[in-house]
């Protein structure tokens, strides 16, 4: 049998079909192979069938115009390069989600930053369970196996166990750099930027809950309304400079550059706290800017805590700071 341009064509091999619908059957082990040929620009007239042949053995390609079942997930017949690339790419993510577990807890900001990360690197499918820390569940035996603080979150991904919210983050990036948004910039002065913004957020955290929840940290009969002006005062403090800090990038601007980044990640959740608990983004204007940036942004909302969207009012916490 010939093909056109009168080559011999093995009768075995399905024919190439520049247009028109195959749908593939994709073993595990010939996945990376698989994106990487998908990721490479189409610098010639192959179509992305072409290209996704190429790249594996021919028991393996299906020529049938029915969907086939690829790792239990549906792969539809694309006539669009791109979109055949983005259905594989999904799939292949949706897989390696399945292989992690997030304990986590409602409206935390550690959890938070790590379910936005998550987002952020498509990473969703994967296996998680809300807590309750009013019930103290984050104390438990099935939380303490793998996180002996007892703290949340707790994350494990395969074999491979990251508790502290920063370190799943970076873990995260590090593992699936190329899988989603880029979370590091490229640029070390972007860089240097960004990780001073992420440790600083640290103690804008810590300021923060010292105000928010004074009452829940300190015993009652250890409380003085002296310390909880001094810790009011702290936060003001602080607001100011992270104020500056957004007045001096401009309009616009994310926490560390023009980029959203992991410094956004961390310090989101806690400027969506301080807005949560009544802050005056009149008297705090880049900051109410930058939440204003963000709450709509994908990741964010995919991730927003739930028991905000039952009861979007909050409180008053923080109104006269």
């Amino acid at each position: 049998m010939k093909e056109k341009g009168g080559k011999r064509r093995d009768p075995k091999r399905p024919p190439v079909r520049v247009s028109g619908e195959l749908n593939f059957r994709v073993p595990v082990k010939d996945l990376d192979s698989t994106l990487k040929c998908c990721r490479r620009p189409f610098k010639t007239k192959l179509s992305m069938n072409e290209c996704l042949q190429t790249t594996m053995t021919r028991s393996n390609v299906v020529k049938k115009r029915e969907p086939q079942c690829l790792h239990g997930e549906l792969l539809s017949s694309f006539h669009h390069p791109s979109t055949t690339s983005l259905s594989v790419v999904r799939i292949h993510s949706e897989t390696m989600a399945k292989a992690m577990t997030l304990l986590w807890g409602a409206g935390s900001p550690p959890c938070w930053r790590v379910m936005i990360t998550l987002e952020e690197k498509n990473l969703q499918g994967y296996n998680q369970k809300l807590l309750s820390f009013d019930k103290m569940e984050h104390k438990s035996k099935e939380v303490l196996d793998i996180n002996p603080r007892g703290q949340l979150p707790t994350f494990k991904h395969g074999n491979t166990i990251v508790n502290d919210s920063y370190a799943v983050c970076f873990y995260l990036e590090s593992k699936f750099k190329s899988q989603g948004n880029k979370l590091i910039p490229d640029s070390q002065e972007e860089q240097a930027l960004m990780y001073q913004r992420m440790f600083e957020g640290l103690t804008f955290y810590d300021k923060l809950n010292a105000v928010i929840y004074y009452d829940w940290f300190v015993p009652e009969g250890e409380r003085h309304e002296s310390a909880l002006n001094r810790n009011k005062e702290a936060l003001t403090t602080e607001l100011k400079l992270w104020e500056g800090y957004l007045q001096k990038l401009g309009s616009g601007s994310h926490v560390a550059g023009p980029s959203f980044t992991l410094a956004d990640v961390v310090i989101f959740p806690t400027v969506a706290y301080l807005f949560r608990f009544g802050l005056s983004a009149k008297r705090y204007p880049k900051l109410g800017e930058y939440h204003n940036l963000l709450k709509d942004r994908p990741s964010v909302k995919a991730s927003w805590p739930p028991h905000w969207l039952e009861n979007p009012e909050g409180q008053d916490t923080l109104k006269d700071i």
